[in-house]
């Protein structure tokens, strides 16, 4: 059964999809998708998932996208999204079916780094799962974009001052077929969020320029020994950045566990049932002790 659902963050209201097994269920997972993804691409599939082996699971649209309040339009802030995760935290609260429950929050992608961040700083969560996570270094990518870095950031401010001048934001496409000045220019992206086989109704193509003020210094190797929750990730040697989880999940002082799956690449993580069904069965054979409890 799937409940279309509302709350609000920070004075926006957020929509969601919340996901419920036939059963009771046995615990909550909030999840967070990749950068400038809706609730019905990844998010929502691993919902769908989770709720089939018998987890509430809660895919919501982050502020500025979808079907969600804010404004700019399309500004990926994973600070502001790790907000709106502890207010999906209050909201599954309010639910009386689930108010009693385990929470955990699960991340794919760039929403692993994002959800991780959140797990450091909103300790009433019960445990973490990063799936094809993305572990930014935030020293390391200074390092290896060398001036573009700071041109990249220069741009960024610049679009900020004129948004707060005009109102107007200044974006990109998200992705392209040919790459060029595009958010994200793999070809694996684009075959994703660029055809039918995820370009859905509810999502736009576009990133919002300011948005690398904050995108391009965001770390999370160095939050990682704040995540107290058992916590386990999900991973491929295909998928982006695996040396970078494999540093994460080394800084990590909890509880935890590193699965590494087969895949295709990257993308392939977002709606390969294979793929899905595995990690979440992983992560729900993880989290079976809270489900206990």
């Amino acid at each position: 059964m799937q409940l279309r659902t509302t709350f609000v963050s920070h004075a926006a209201a957020l929509v969601g999809t919340l996901h419920m097994p036939d059963g009771a269920p046995e615990g909550v997972a909030i999840l967070t998708g990749p950068s400038t993804s809706v609730k019905e691409q990844a998010s929502g599939a691993y919902a769908a998932a989770l709720a089939a082996r018998g987890w509430a699971a809660l895919a919501f649209d982050h502020r500025t996208f979808g079907e969600s309040g804010g404004k700019p339009r399309q500004l990926e802030n994973p600070f502001a999204k790790a907000e709106d995760i502890s207010a999906a935290f209050d909201y599954v609260k309010t639910v009386p079916d689930l108010a009693a429950l385990p929470v955990i929050g699960v991340g794919v992608c760039a929403g692993g780094g994002y959800m991780a961040y959140a797990m450091a700083k909103d300790h009433r969560f019960s445990g973490f799962a990063g799936i094809a996570g993305y572990y930014a270094d935030a020293e390391m990518a200074k390092k290896s974009m060398g001036e573009q870095f700071d041109a990249a950031l220069t741009r960024a401010l610049k679009a900020q001052a004129i948004y707060d001048a005009t109102g107007r934001a200044e974006t990109i496409p998200a992705v392209g077929l040919d790459g060029g000045d595009v958010a994200m220019p793999l070809a694996e992206a684009y075959q994703y969020y660029g055809t039918p086989r995820g370009a859905v109704a509810n999502y736009v193509n576009a990133f919002a320029v300011q948005s690398r003020q904050y995108t391009l210094p965001f770390d999370t190797q160095g939050i990682a020994h704040d995540i107290a929750m058992p916590t386990i990730l999900v991973h491929s040697e295909r998928a982006l950045a695996p040396s970078l989880a494999r540093a994460f999940y080394r800084r990590l002082s909890a509880r935890k566990r590193q699965v590494w799956l087969a895949s295709a690449g990257q993308i392939d993580f977002y709606d390969d049932p294979r793929l899905i069904g595995a990690a979440v069965e992983a992560i729900v054979d993880f989290f079976a002790p809270l489900a206990r409890t």
